[in-house]
């Protein structure tokens, strides 16, 4: 009998079990959120420190996950150039991803999905201020897994709109991901290194 699990809904032990996903232990696998990142300009410090007063502004009541992508992550995206050529944005794209014998199927749809056809470049998912990013990391892996390109690496990136984290996956032979530091907005210099880490990523594919 076949298993339908809902995205939202995955764990990371099901995605171990079904699909072979393993953990990378080799530090340099995920190297590209550490190094080489670009520096940022005044103007571009400016804009993410209103974007940080905005959200602690608007944080004194509960935040859900529309006006995280508003407030936060669109203003981020823009400053990494994700809405600039060669990059494409898609909103709730739905993703459907079966185990090598089809006993489990996983639905669901990417909240943000940036792709460079026709490659996928970067899969977001975003949560509700209130929401620990350990629910969003399995659900963002598992949509990673569903991209049909096994050449290139997949990136991921979730966020609560104060806590952000990055995902890296390949599936050359045995699917293995990595993960990023958990970054705070409420760490000094993080949010600059959230937008550092999204351009060094642009730059990464458009340069491929």
């Amino acid at each position: 009998m076949v298993q339908v699990i809902q995205g939202k809904d995955i764990t990371l032990a099901q995605l171990i079990d079904e699909f072979g996903l393993h953990l990378a232990e080799d530090e340099l696998f995920f190297s590209e959120w550490q190094q080489d990142l670009p520096e940022l300009s005044d103007l571009e410090k400016q804009s993410l420190n209103e974007v940080k007063a905005e959200y602690l502004h608007l944080s004194k009541y509960s935040i859900l996950e529309p006006v995280v992508k508003m407030v936060v992550l669109s203003p981020l995206l823009r400053l990494a150039g994700f809405y600039q050529p060669p990059f494409y944005i898609a909103s709730e794209q739905e993703v459907r991803i079966s185990s090598e014998d089809e006993g489990t199927i996983i639905r669901g749809r990417i909240d943000i999905l940036v792709f460079h056809p026709p490659f996928w470049v970067l899969v977001i998912e975003a949560k509700r201020a209130d929401y620990s990013l350990v629910v969003a990391i399995p659900q963002a892996l598992a949509y990673m897994l569903a991209d049909a390109t096994s050449a290139k690496p997949v990136f991921g990136f979730v966020t609560n709109g104060s806590e952000f984290q990055f995902i890296k996956l390949t599936k050359q032979v045995t699917p293995r991901y990595a993960l990023s530091y958990t970054l705070s907005l409420n760490r000094r210099d993080d949010l600059y290194t959230v937008v550092k880490v999204l351009k060094h990523l642009a730059g990464l594919i458009r340069n491929s």
